[in-house]
């Protein structure tokens, strides 16, 4: 069985933030400190326990914002120096985001100290909230820093929703100030980056479809094959979602003569259990066609209503005149993040993010709805 992520962060981790606060600042209340973190440890998650001894941070480290920023900042490592990393680092990202505003630049300058040894982007949110335009300044000077972790915190950081972190209501309102952020980082040398670059569009694509599907069109003319796997990447919410530009940016056309149809090997699926089915492709004119086959789960809520997942499929290339017939299996099992229900659901075939098959079935569960 997988060990629970809050393990992440433990009793261990309190005593070795204990410790180098002790060696980065002599009057540091160790045991005080602990007392007030390790009783509580055990009936938290994750993000709690984090928060947790960052509370502790603010009740043991000097009031002066400027000068605990300095203590921290000796307890990373460096040349010759050992320090704190990893999920360690969490609850200094939860005490700057706290207690650093009104201090914009010392915070962001120890945000990009730390981002080396574990990610900076829960700490950077509450100064892009807050201060927008003089955070994203001294963010842009980032894009061409020599270490890829402080380039990707600066897409990483400003991304409108990311997971995890508090949203960026602003910048889900308005992205454009974020746009040549990620610009300057298209074509960076680390995949790191620029994955972090896709994310950070896929999440604008969301409330800015037609602005990402642009912004794919204006920067995939003579792209390297990284940058197109970046934008493709940055367009799946649109592609899922039959968005026209979007499809039509990497050659997915609207098809008007390709047909599907779509035979269930049956109408009642029992849970636990799989959902086979045949799809026959037919191109019926005259040119070959690019087709991106998904399929998309229609399932049913708990009040009967039904809400679509799509799932990707393949991409191929139908001659004119040519059939396919593929075959596919979907299963149905327990799992953390849907809970299911008896009774109708459906399965929709999309060519090119349209629908072109669609047929009914019946999910039985054994003793009501299971997750």
């Amino acid at each position: 069985m997988a060990e629970p992520l809050k393990h992440l962060i433990g009793p261990q981790t309190a005593h070795d933030t204990a410790d180098a606060i002790r060696r980065a600042w002599n009057p540091f209340d160790h045991a005080a400190f602990l007392a007030d973190i390790l009783p509580l440890l055990d009936g938290l998650e994750l993000m709690q326990r984090g928060q947790c001894i960052a509370a502790a941070l603010c009740r043991h480290l000097p009031d002066d914002f400027e000068q605990a920023a300095v203590i921290l900042n000796a307890c990373l490592p460096a040349a010759g120096r050992q320090g704190l990393s990893g999920w360690a680092l969490l609850s200094f990202n939860q005490y700057v985001a706290a207690q650093g505003r009104g201090h914009l630049e010392t915070a962001l300058n120890f945000l990009k100290a730390l981002t080396p040894h574990f990610t900076a982007e829960f700490g950077i949110r509450s100064f892009l909230a807050d201060e927008q335009d003089k955070a994203l300044a001294i963010i842009a000077g980032w894009v061409t820093d020599p270490n890829h972790h402080v380039r990707r915190l600066a897409s990483e950081g400003t991304r409108p929703r990311l997971p995890w972190a508090m949203r960026l209501p602003a910048l889900m309102r308005d992205p454009s100030p974020i746009l040549p952020l990620l610009e300057a980082l298209l074509d960076d040398e680390e995949d790191y980056v620029r994955r972090s670059v896709a994310n950070s569009l896929n999440d604008i694509a969301k409330d800015h479809p037609d602005l990402v599907a642009d912004f794919v069109e204006r920067h995939a003319e003579g792209a390297s094959k990284e940058r197109l796997w970046l934008l493709k990447h940055a367009s799946r919410t649109l592609v899922k979602k039959g968005h026209g530009k979007a499809l039509a940016n990497f050659g997915y056309e609207r098809l008007t003569d390709v047909s599907a149809t779509l035979e269930l090997s049956s109408d009642r699926i029992a849970f636990p259990g799989e959902l086979d089915f045949r799809i026959r492709l037919e191109n019926s004119g005259t040119a070959a066609r690019t087709v991106l086959l998904d399929y998309a789960i229609h399932h049913q809520k708990k009040d009967g209503s039904l809400s679509p997942k799509v799932f990707k499929g393949k991409s191929l290339q139908l001659a004119p005149g040519e059939r396919v017939t593929i075959q596919r299996r979907h299963a149905f099992r327990p799992i953390t993040t849907r809970v299911y229900h008896r009774g109708l659901h459906r399965l929709e075939i999309l060519l090119n993010g349209q629908s072109a098959a669609r047929r009914d079935f019946e999910l039985e569960m054994p003793d009501g709805d299971a997750g």
